[in-house]
């Protein structure tokens, strides 16, 4: 099993220390620590853009035991920066699968450890807070990660977002569908579009930095905002086009950071969570129906309720019942709405997919 036995060291920035074995490449990460909770759909959770830059502990025991396949994927490559796990599993036992999860890691560049006592690092994760760490499996030297650990750039005020945008404009869906959406990218994973096209609608997705008034020459019955990685209120040129898009008073549906760059335009604060909710397990609220459901997060960042509760044009619409943290809100005077989590889930149940057909629902009833 290739480079499963050399040693491996995990270092936090409060210099907690924690040794394994090495998996995927050998050679040195860095970035923020944060944890899955999910017990599945290891490779989406790996190539969703939201992830780009941290480094992932995956609460589930067993990684890579069905391996990996080219269809799993939500972006074009791995985004995590390295990979923490009790077990990473190089042999796999799914018969469709296209190779192993040490190949596949390798071949992204992506650092891995493997044998650490995952519970114990939660645990101190969720007591300390998220932080930067490094992965190391080429130096044992604690002083020389240090060093290396001081070069890390902190989550907060970082614009990611325009590092995992797409380069160039592209369509996607079916040109004759009867809903047309213009589609900012700051991150977004490709079974969102596939949920929209689905529903009826085409779609032009724009890089980060385009204007909105390019956006305006695709003639959209709609705009969707997207999820992505990064500090939302570092990002004031997504800020200012969520604003001017708003004038228009057509349907706008943001999901994750498109969700807090609709706060941000309507003055609610943003701010930096303890640790984030990452997983495919987290309970939710929707208080327009009174019904809950179990929902898909990936998030850092969150919207401060208090901001909204103060904004008279602002309402919330879904909670957290586990921190009460706002997972949802929606425009009085403009058809816009917004959700931290992801429903499209993937990995995770479908019990949000829903909002989707109520974003197609609200272009319908606002077209002509």
């Amino acid at each position: 099993m290739p480079n499963q036995q050399q040693p491996a060291i995990l270092l936090l920035a409060d210099g907690t220390v924690f040794h394994g074995k090495s998996f995927g490449k050998i050679g040195i990460a860095g970035g923020e620590i944060c944890f899955n909770t999910g017990m599945t759909g290891y490779q989406e959770v790996f190539t969703d853009p939201s992830y780009f830059g941290q480094m992932l502990i995956m609460n589930s025991v067993h990684v890579g035991n069905y391996g990996v396949k080219a269809e799993d994927t939500e972006s074009d490559s791995v985004k995590i920066k390295g990979v923490i796990c009790r077990s990473l599993e190089a042999k796999y036992s799914r018969p469709m699968a296209d190779g192993s999860l040490q190949d596949y890691l390798e071949s992204n560049n992506i650092v891995g450890i493997s044998g650490v006592d995952t519970r114990a690092l939660v645990i101190h994760v969720r007591h300390k807070g998220a932080m930067n760490c490094v992965i190391s499996s080429e130096t044992q030297e604690i002083e020389e990660l240090k060093a290396l650990l001081t070069k890390v750039p902190d989550m907060n005020g970082l614009d990611l977002a325009k590092e995992v945008s797409t380069k160039e404009e592209y369509t996607y869906g079916d040109p004759n569908a009867p809903i047309r959406i213009a589609v900012m990218d700051y991150g977004i994973k490709r079974n969102i579009l596939k949920c929209m096209s689905d529903r009826g609608a085409y779609m032009k997705v724009y890089p980060a930095k385009t204007p909105v008034s390019k956006l305006r020459e695709f003639n959209p019955n709609g705009y969707f905002i997207s999820n992505g990685p990064g500090d939302p209120s570092s990002m004031p040129y997504a800020i200012e086009s969520v604003k001017e898009i708003l004038k228009e008073k057509k349907p706008l549906f943001g999901i994750c950071l498109g969700h807090q760059l609709l706060a941000l335009a309507n003055g609610i604060p943003t701010f930096k969570m303890h640790n984030g909710h990452r997983g495919l397990n987290h309970p939710v609220k929707n208080l327009i129906t009174g019904r809950s459901e179990i929902s898909t997060q990936n998030h850092g960042f969150g919207i401060d309720a208090d901001g909204v509760k103060k904004n008279p044009n602002v309402e919330i619409t879904h909670l957290n019942l586990n921190d009460e943290s706002v997972e949802g809100i929606r425009l009085k005077d403009t058809p816009a709405f917004s959700v931290q989590y992801h429903p499209e889930a993937t990995p995770g149940p479908h019990d949000s997919r829903y909002l989707f057909d109520d974003f197609i629902k609200l272009i319908k009833e606002n077209m002509n």
